[in-house]
């Protein structure tokens, strides 16, 4: 079942599935799930040629059936010989869309990670499902099959004007339709203000349409009434907290509530209050908290289970992934009556509920201070109001300050119309990373090519002008001859080495060079030693990777480490280095330096998180960030400075693990995590050699026994090729290479920081 359509057969029957040009196992699911109609737009849809090929935009409201009708354009595009990517914005998505898409005749892949790889395994897929970053990445990489997608669906598809990821959207459709302009094109969303500008660009069908499955009612509560447009609603006030009130009186009428408000902090104190109010006392909720409970045993996760007890949890990027399922899951059965939760909850995941309360309508906005959230982003949270299927109705509040409050809430949210969204292609950052691509590529061969890819970008249609995009993409190049990234023949452009190692990698071409001249930099100053956190601590302040939050109570641990630590940093005068790099960059580096050192010193994550006020998924962000950053170093150095190499790969292995060095003997062997492997060094095995001496019986005891044989295999095994090679002298590699070999092969890193950061990262009150 998708998220857009419920079970029970709510649409109309102008729509009848069974005169419709899809494969008969997906009938029979649909009818399976009770979908035997369609909804109006999406007949709509069908009426517009979504199976003759014709691209479309459509911009319909929440739970009103957008990813039905994208995935049946899938499966007759599969049906005809073809292959389809959905391109979504965040990983967490992209599971469920996968989950989605699973077990319906056709084969289904995903990918989001590893930006160095082609991947070439999912060609056999007919559906894949990626984030843009990935699809990025495999543009740039060449995959093979790539080129034979026959239609792309891009969900969210206003995420084109995010400040950070937009122009990693509207690169990849460009590229797409550049490529292959026969190429079907869907793009989905709830909330546009100029869907004809984008259709305009795609060359698209627009469907357009208010229509819902489940009427929303919008409205601004304000001492014990909720006032709508057509009337007021009385509501029960026994609390002074106006979101305690609004949800108890959901719960009350058989509902579940959803509170948006603006920061960690006020995600986690409301669902403590809600949670005191509610005092529920049920099994199903008792296991629940239990297994977070179970997954998390930091102080946020102890604080989220006590609160999942009493019917109301919190959700935000501060809770590891498993944490954050367990939430979402236990919502979507009905256990959990309230989730307070940060604004990334309304970012596409599937969890309507009968009210959704917004509380704060004011963000933390660095420089800026509190500033007032989009209309946009407002539409996102109101349209998860109403369960289709499960409810008669939805309603959106808002809530009043003062009686003045009304009038202004409901012109400037309710009434407003959603924000025009415009590209973000037309910025150097942007531009270094994609005309260097373009140029690696070979897609782009010259000057005049790399302005004519940049005609088909949706910047051309919403820009009439274009001399201030041609007069900047000559500026960038010209950059980026300077960074010895591209090479100027006169009648053609070329990437050097390092150029096309950058894009192949997925580095910003300013990280490339930051780490390149600083590693070559210390290489030169022949230091004896490089640590980890100088290291860590480089590659936190590279544009690339995201940066944890400051505090106030972080500042004179940020001063005695830039004191005392003074000699481990490799990034000299940020204004001579790194001319992009101010002070709290800097700062903001070394609080992340940290946190990795911690995390690799086998520190508790409960101590860590205490430390550093951070959650659990912090530290799961910033390892899975880094990682892919170190690995990316590890292929520079190999390049660029081979005598470092062997300093970034063991890094390389101590992030992915959270491990001392002492530990990187055990580690390197398959099967043995950072507990088991700190578990056999306790108890004096310290190396594979001593732990094939001493055998099965001493071993299994600790790691237990089917663990054990395969350890002991696997020594065995290099302890025989190592005999081979010294009677035949073949000249082959050597045991310990062999084996980091093998671990390499393990290390498929997940995760860059850009893409990222809207998972894990989010600016929060303090």
């Amino acid at each position: 079942m998708t998220e857009e359509h419920s079970s029970g057969n709510e649409g109309v029957p102008e729509g009848d599935l069974d005169l419709l040009p899809i494969p008969e196992p997906l009938r029979e699911r649909y009818a399976a799930a009770g979908i035997t109609a369609l909804y109006p737009p999406q007949i709509t849809c069908i009426s517009e040629g979504l199976f003759e090929g014709r691209n479309l935009l459509i911009t319909i409201p929440t739970a009103s059936g957008k990813t039905l009708v994208a995935e049946m354009a899938m499966h007759h595009q599969i049906a005809q010989g073809g292959k389809c990517l959905y391109v979504v914005p965040l990983k967490a998505l992209a599971s469920e869309k996968y989950e989605d898409f699973s077990g319906k005749g056709v084969r289904v892949g995903i990918a989001t990670g590893d930006f160095d790889r082609k991947d070439e395994r999912l060609g056999r897929s007919d559906i894949i499902v990626a984030t843009s970053e990935k699809v990025d990445s495999l543009l740039r990489n060449r995959a093979g099959w790539i080129d034979s997608v026959s239609l792309i669906v891009l969900d969210e598809v206003h995420l084109i004007g995010d400040e950070s990821r937009g122009a990693t959207l509207e690169m990849v459709i460009t590229t797409m339709r550049s490529r292959n302009p026969a190429i079907q094109v869907i793009g989905l969303s709830a909330t546009i203000g100029n869907p004809k500008e984008l259709a305009k660009w795609l060359d698209a069908g627009l469907v357009d349409s208010a229509w819902r499955p489940v009427s929303l009612r919008e409205g601004v509560y304000y001492k014990g009434r909720i006032a709508f447009d057509d009337g007021e609603r009385e509501v029960p006030s026994p609390k002074k907290d106006a979101d305690t009130n609004l949800c108890l009186d959901t719960i009350a009428e058989g509902g579940q509530a959803l509170v948006f408000v603006s920061s960690r902090r006020n995600a986690e104190g409301t669902a403590k209050r809600i949670s005191a109010a509610l005092r529920l006392d049920e099994p199903e909720l008792t296991r629940i908290a239990d297994a977070v409970e179970g997954s998390d045993d930091s102080s946020v996760g102890e604080t989220l289970a006590l609160c999942i007890r009493h019917g109301a949890a919190f959700h935000h990027a501060g809770l590891s992934r498993d944490v954050r399922r367990l939430v979402e899951d236990g919502f979507r059965r009905g256990a959990i009556r309230v989730i307070a939760s940060t604004p990334t909850l309304a970012a596409g995941l599937n969890l309507p509920a009968r009210r959704v309360i917004i509380r704060d309508i004011h963000r933390f906005q660095a420089g800026e201070g509190m500033v007032p959230i989009p209309v946009r982003e407002y539409r996102q949270m109101a349209g998860r109001a109403g369960r289709p299927g499960l409810d008669p109705y939805g309603e959106a509040i808002l809530i009043g300050k003062d009686p003045r409050s009304e009038k202004k809430l409901f012109e400037e949210f309710i009434h407003a119309q959603a924000e025009d969204i415009d590209s973000q292609c037309a910025k150097r950052s942007t531009l270094l990373s994609r005309i260097l691509a373009l140029v690696a590529t070979r897609e782009a061969g010259d000057t005049k090519a790399v302005t004519s890819f940049f005609r088909g970008s949706f910047y051309a249609t919403r820009h009439k002008n274009l001399q201030y995009l041609d007069r900047l993409i000559t500026r960038v190049i010209r950059d980026l001859e300077e960074m010895e990234m591209i090479v100027d023949l006169g009648s053609r452009l070329e990437a050097t080495q390092f150029g096309e190692l950058t894009s192949r990698l997925y580095l910003d071409p300013r990280s490339a060079v930051m780490i390149a001249d600083q590693l070559r930099g210390y290489e030169r100053e022949g230091q004896e030693t490089i640590t980890p956190f100088g290291i860590l601590h480089l590659l936190s302040a590279t544009p690339d990777m995201f940066r944890l939050y400051l505090r106030s109570a972080d500042a004179e641990l940020i001063e005695t480490v830039a004191e005392e630590r003074e000699g481990e940093f490799l990034i000299g005068r940020a204004e001579d280095a790194c001319p992009w790099l101010g002070y709290e960059e800097i700062a903001c580096a070394i609080k992340n330096a940290l946190v990795l050192e911690n995390w690799i010193d086998e520190v508790p994550i409960e101590m860590i998180t205490e430390r550093f006020g951070i959650g659990p998924g912090d530290i799961h962000g910033v390892v899975e960030g880094i990682l892919w950053l170190i690995h990316a170093t590890r292929e520079i150095c190999r390049r660029e400075i081979p005598a470092l190499s062997k300093d970034v790969c063991d890094l390389e292995i101590r992030v992915k693990n959270g491990v001392k060095e002492e530990l990187l003997p055990l580690i390197r062997l398959r099967g043995i995590g950072r507990i088991r492997a700190r578990q056999l060094f306790n108890s004096g095995y310290t190396t594979p050699e001593a732990l094939g001496a001493a055998g099965i019986d001493q071993i299994a005891p600790i790691i237990g026994r089917k663990t054990a044989e395969s350890i002991l295999d696997q020594i065995s095994g290099t302890s025989e090729r190592g005999r081979r090679k010294k009677k035949k002298d073949t000249g082959t590699e050597d045991d310990t290479m062999e084996m980091k070999k093998g671990v390499s092969a393990l290390l498929q890193q997940k995760g860059r920081a850009q893409q990222s950061s809207l998972d894990f990262w989010e600016s929060g009150e303090e």
